[in-house]
């Protein structure tokens, strides 16, 4: 981290309170863009550690300005889009998405535009087996190898797996058959998302006419895809069928083909991107950590042990995994800045940042704030332990999903796809690195960060080894402890409810999904026999929205 300097001065204060203090080393005409285009998380330490709480720089005339800690961080998420507009902050989504898609809509429909049944608990429950086939498909391929770059293998892996499970298994099919071309135009599309977009969107450079290009190749092939279908007499029952086939009032098409290809975008980007990346640092972090990797072999085999396959509910019994997936994503964070434009003067404190400009938070430094996170540089994956949930705890510090009512609404299934992933992979194959472990750095050049290419890593058949009997007879404690029966009351922030439902799943008894799309709770003080139900539902709530306390 860089070392602590003394703060600017703040410049003028404006009614309702000071204005932020503005970070030193602006340079003339572009401000701090330079540097938010090539340093950007040594940047927001630098606001951090000279600005404190509030700091804010200026991109070539756009000012934003970041907000730390977890008290500042929560007034962020538990704004509403009236006060902090989500979609008004990234202006380079809008040239991805197209016009009248996502970012481009009015906040009401852009809410309902991003819902999806597939993320739904009942279709979680259905989601691992196609995780597990995709899988074992893409592990056949790779015996033919000796190495592969995570990147590409993780990229190629997740598009099919949150194609088939978000939009349908005939369109992932259909995507098959399309081989690299849809591939290399989605990456060219993301290569767009340059920091020089927040001058000027449409900037005369390559990266966004790369991405322009890219747009008007992925609808040519949604198109043939559909026009395709339509040749055949085929009547898919998938997303992409269901959109082309809606019709408005006046009997005609409700969705144009640019604008359905802008909502799959969508949904792709939200399925694969965040795997993508995490799933790569995954492995590289169990690479580094040797003795890591041991203990989570040893849990799988020992949850695997009785020959079962990979499931829903055996995607439930892996902690230590799930806590190595969530500690690759707190030092590893998707997406290192998170925005809004502020539509009415927002106040913290004796500060105010004006309507118009923009604040945001940074995941990538939030989640190494050595007052929220003991030894933020030291991969930890017991921070997520029964006794410690250091994400739960902390839900306005960890924020690698964001929070609040824009918490990526994805975020359940990511993990569950990555522990579906690596469920097979680790106990299929044994790994070691094929560069020098140093090598494998994130590209930050863009604001959707990848790693660096190459990243390659080697790979063998992994030997058959016994089961240890001392993981085997933990897993067996794990699975029949109960805590004792104590009467409760059970309490959900409705606020911040994105409508999962898993806490249905769980238990049904207490909780039941309303018809405005958020949970309700039947029962506040529900017979004692359901506590570890109830408790469970609070557990996987992605949101963390479910409370239970002691009567």
């Amino acid at each position: 981290m860089p070392e602590k300097t003394v703060a600017s001065a703040a410049h003028a204060s404006h009614p309702g309170g000071q204005a932020p203090p503005r970070l030193s080393n602006e340079q003339p005409d572009v401000g701090h863009l330079e540097e938010f285009r090539t340093a950007p998380v040594e940047l927001f330490w630098r606001v951090r550690n000279e600005c404190g709480e509030v700091g804010e720089i200026n991109l070539a005339g756009t000012h934003i300005t970041l907000l730390y800690g977890p008290e500042a961080q929560e007034l962020f998420f538990r704004a509403p889009d009236e006060q902090l507009d989500q979609g008004a902050a990234y202006p380079f989504m809008k040239p991805i998405f197209g016009p009248g898609v996502i970012f481009d809509l009015p906040v009401e429909q852009r809410k309902n535009a991003i819902r999806t049944r597939a993320l739904r608990d009942e279709y979680m429950r259905r989601h691992a087996d196609v995780i597990n086939a995709e899988t074992e498909a893409m592990c056949e391929r790779l015996q033919g190898s000796d190495d592969f770059d995570l990147l590409e293998f993780f990229g190629e892996l997740t598009t099919y797996t949150s194609t088939a499970t978000l939009i349908g298994q005939e369109f992932r099919d259909d995507l098959a058959q399309k081989g690299s071309e849809f591939a290399t135009a989605f990456q060219d599309l993301e290569r767009g998302t340059d920091a020089y977009a927040y001058v000027d969107p449409y900037m005369d450079i390559p990266s966004f006419h790369a991405r322009d290009a890219a747009r008007i190749k992925l609808v040519e092939l949604i198109t043939e895809i559909l026009d395709t279908r339509e040749e055949e007499g085929r009547r898919c029952r998938d997303l992409l069928q269901a959109m082309d086939s809606l019709i408005n009032e006046n009997g005609d098409k409700r969705y144009s083909r640019s604008e359905i290809t802008g909502m799959i975008i969508g949904m792709m980007l939200a399925g694969h991107h965040t795997s993508q990346g995490a799933a790569s640092w995954a492995l590289i972090e169990l690479l580094r950590n040797p003795e890591v990797m041991a203990r989570v072999v040893e849990e799988l085999d020992a949850i695997y042990a009785d020959g079962r396959q990979v499931s829903f509910q055996s995607l439930r019994e892996i902690p230590l995994l799930e806590g190595v997936l969530k500690e690759t994503l707190r030092m590893h964070p998707p997406l290192i800045i998170l925005m809004r434009k502020v539509m009415h003067d927002f106040h913290f404190k004796n500060f105010t940042v004006k309507a118009g400009d923009l604040v945001a938070v940074s995941p990538a430094v939030s989640n190494r704030d050595p007052n929220i996170f003991p030894e933020p540089d030291r991969f930890d994956p017991e921070r997520y332990s029964d006794d410690r949930r250091e994400d739960a705890r902390n839900p306005w510090s960890w924020i690698s999903f964001g929070g609040g009512r824009h918490k990526c609404i994805g975020s359940a299934f990511a993990l569950m796809q990555m522990k579906g992933i690596f469920s097979l992979m680790l106990r299929r194959f044994e790994f070691e690195f094929a560069q020098p472990s140093e090598s494998y750095v994130d590209d930050h050049s863009k604001m959707v960060v990848h790693l660096k290419q190459p990243c390659r890593v080697r790979h063998r058949p992994r030997k058959a080894g016994a089961v240890s009997a001392a993981s085997a007879e933990r897993v067996q404690q794990r699975e029949q402890a109960e805590e004792a029966a104590l009467p409760f009351r059970v309490c959900v922030d409705a606020d911040l409810c994105q409508g999962h439902a898993v806490c249905t799943g769980e238990a049904p008894e207490i909780f039941e999904l309303g018809p405005d799309e958020r949970v309700h709770v039947k029962d506040e003080t529900p017979r004692k026999q359901l506590r570890k139900k109830a408790e469970l539902a609070a557990r996987y709530c992605p949101n963390h929205v479910i409370r239970i306390e002691d009567l």
